[in-house]
Order: structure tokens, then C-alpha cells, then sequence
């Protein structure tokens, strides 16, 4: 029988109040997807503290495979003079991870916001609450937004929202006014030629994240929405090195995106290092809420995307990701304990009947 490896991401001792104990008591979750979330973005991960993380994660039973995220300096993707000196940055970051046995690099190359939510306490009918999205009540000034999402984040740090980046947000935007679509993807294609060569000698798959939600906001340009863009990103550089993160609920807010033959087309080429299985429900025009992870949940056929991870022999990594805050828990938005760790036993009983089947 086939096992997924199946992973749970943790924001380390410091800043989760999951601990790896409990992670290990989920049945059949033998990884851990981590990272350094005290490194200022385009410095280099030092080595002690890669192997500190790792040990405490291995002293626990669990491994460490799988880093989300190494962010990227905003000025690779501006494409600044000054991009050269991050690039060797994150190459060094790349060679000390795969010294301590990381096989996978999950990130993303988006401007500005790694990902928005209108709402990160949206409010179920069941009494649970989850993150909502609604373009409609996007307010029209990106501060605003961010002043949102710091009270909405309850203390907690929100991953991609760091804020010494975006202390100075008119700034950042204004160095992005004339970063077009074809400019970032330029860009992207200047920083992936110069990392691959480290990823393919020390054996360290990148995966690129959907953008989230996947279409332009605040007029940034986004070049990973759907199945075109992932064939102008597989064309950038040709090596099995330069992979995707299938995220199921990023690019399930565009329904348009058949999610299954996705996964279809791009398993087979061995592009696909890591997984993220998750639902959400849409619930009007360019709104959504994430949702527990069963099909009757949500708006996405879970059974069907599995079918197609199966179909296709799919042996990567994979996690469930955002959940609600169920059984009273009021933890990170959209990392809870309880509704993960449903997902995972979910997701484990869609894959033991289809082997079986």
C-alpha cells in the first residue's frame, strides 16, 4: 500500500500553540513543514539554527522534509541591481537546508501580499469560524486592508504578512508601478536560472504557491492563476528542480480551474513535489470561506482530487491546509489543530479506499 507522506505545518516552538506531541498523535503524519520565521526575508538562513529546528522536530519523532516558505526579497522580483546579492543569499540558504536533509522548498513569487482574506473569523453556521474572502468588502487602500489583517490575526504572526516588509507599504508599491506581468515573469525567470543549478547539485526541489487569491489585486500583477501560467513557468526552466505546489484551495477560488486534470497533466511530468488538499464553499461572485475538508463541505470534489493524485501514482509530500477554529480553539486563523487533524484522517480514508478499491 502506498502511503502519502503526509506533513502538518507547525510556526515552531516560539509562535504555535500546536505542539510537535500533538502533531505526532495524528495518525498516519510523519512530517513536519516548517520554517525560520525569525530571519528577516533575503538574509541567510544560518546553519545552526536549520539544525536546531531539525532536531527538534526529529528529537519528536517527526521529520523535516518539506521548508514553507524561504520568502523572496521583493527586490528579485522588482528586479533591482541589488537582486544579485538576495539570489546569493537564498542559494546559500538552499545549500545549508539540504545539509540538514530538506528535499522540498515551497514559496512564492507575489507581489507585495502573499495572500488576502477580508475576514479571518468568519463566522459558521455551525459555530465554528474559518477565513472568508469577499472581493466586494476588499477595502480600496492596501493599508487599510493590512491594518485589518494585523487585528484580525489576534497576535498571532501571519505567514508572508511580515511586518518590517511592509512598514513601508506605499513604498513597496510604488516600486512595483511599472512591474507588469511579463516583467515579474522575466524576473522570476532570472531568479530561477540562477538557483537551479544549486537545486539540481544539492537535490532540493522548488515548488511555486499559487497565488492566493489568483487574479490581480490593487493592480499588482500575479502570474501563477491557472493551468496556462503553470505552462509559462514549466517553459522558464526546464528541470523536474522547478516545480509547483498544487494548492487546492487557491486554485479552487477560480472555479474555472479544473483542479483534477491539473493534477492530471502535471504529476506525470514530475513536477509536482508538494500538495496542498483543502476546501473551500464558494458562496457568491469572487467570495468564498474555507470549509472543513470532506466534499459536502465545500464546493470542491475531494474524492475526485485525490482520484487524480492516485491515478497518477502521486508519491510527494503532502498537507491538509486551512481549516476552521473548531471545539472552541482560537489559534493562528486557519491553523488550528482539530479541523487539520480531521482533514488529514479525511484525506488518509479517501486514499486507503482507493488503494483498496
Amino acid at each position: 500500500m502506498r502511503n502519502l507522506k503526509m506533513g502538518f505545518r507547525w510556526f515552531g516552538a516560539d509562535d504555535d500553540p500546536i505542539s510537535l506531541a500533538e502533531i505526532r498523535q495524528i495518525p498516519q503524519t510523519k512530517q513536519v513543514v516548517g520554517a525560520l520565521f525569525d530571519v528577516p526575508v533575503g538574509e541567510v538562513w544560518p546553519q545552526d539554527k536549520i539544525d536546531a529546528l531539525k532536531k527538534q522536530v526529529t528529537d519528536a519523532g517527526l521529520k523535516l522534509e518539506v521548508i514553507e516558505s524561504v520568502n523572496i526579497h521583493d527586490d528579485i522580483k522588482i528586479g533591482l541591481p541589488s537582486r544579485d546579492k538576495y539570489i546569493a543569499n537564498y542559494i546559500q540558504t538552499i545549500k545549508n537546508l539540504s545539509k540538514a536533509g530538506i528535499k522540498v522548498i515551497c514559496y512564492n513569487f507575489m507581489p507585495v501580499f502573499d495572500w488576502l482574506r477580508t475576514d479571518l473569523h468568519h463566522q459558521l453556521a455551525d459555530g465554528s469560524n474559518a477565513m472568508m474572502y469577499d472581493e466586494s468588502k476588499l477595502p480600496k487602500d492596501p493599508e487599510a486592508l493590512m491594518a485589518e489583517m494585523n487585528s484580525g490575526s489576534r497576535g498571532f504572526s501571519l505567514p508572508g504578512w511580515e511586518p518590517e516588509r511592509l512598514a513601508a507599504l506605499k513604498e513597496l508599491f510604488a516600486a512595483y508601478k511599472d512591474v507588469t506581468a511579463d516583467k515579474l515573469r522575466e524576473n522570476f525567470k532570472y531568479f530561477l536560472d540562477a538557483i537551479m543549478p544549486t537545486c539540481e547539485k544539492y537535490n532540493v526541489r522548488m515548488a511555486i504557491h499559487p497565488d492566493d487569491p489568483p487574479k490581480p489585486l490593487f493592480g499588482l500583477p500575479r502570474i501563477f492563476k491557472n493551468r496556462e501560467d503553470m505552462l509559462k513557468i514549466e517553459q522558464l526552466h526546464e528541470s523536474r528542480y522547478n516545480g509547483f505546489t498544487i494548492c487546492t484551495g487557491s486554485l479552487g477560488e477560480n472555479p474555472k480551474n479544473d483542479l483534477p486534470a491539473i493534477i492530471r497533466e502535471f504529476v506525470p511530468k514530475d513536477r509536482v513535489p508538494f500538495m496542498h488538499v483543502r476546501n473551500i464553499k464558494y458562496v457568491g461572485k469572487d467570495a468564498f470561506h474555507e470549509s472543513a475538508h470532506p466534499s459536502s463541505e465545500g464546493s470542491l470534489d475531494m474524492y475526485d482530487i485525490m482520484k487524480a493524485l492516485h491515478d497518477t501514482d502521486y508519491d510527494g509530500y503532502i498537507r491538509p491546509d486551512h481549516g476552521r477554529n473548531i471545539f472552541g480553539e482560537d489559534g493562528r486563523p486557519g491553523y488550528g489543530l482539530y479541523d487539520r487533524a480531521l482533514g488529514i484522517t479525511y484525506l488518509e480514508g479517501l486514499w486507503e479506499a482507493l488503494e483498496k478499491g
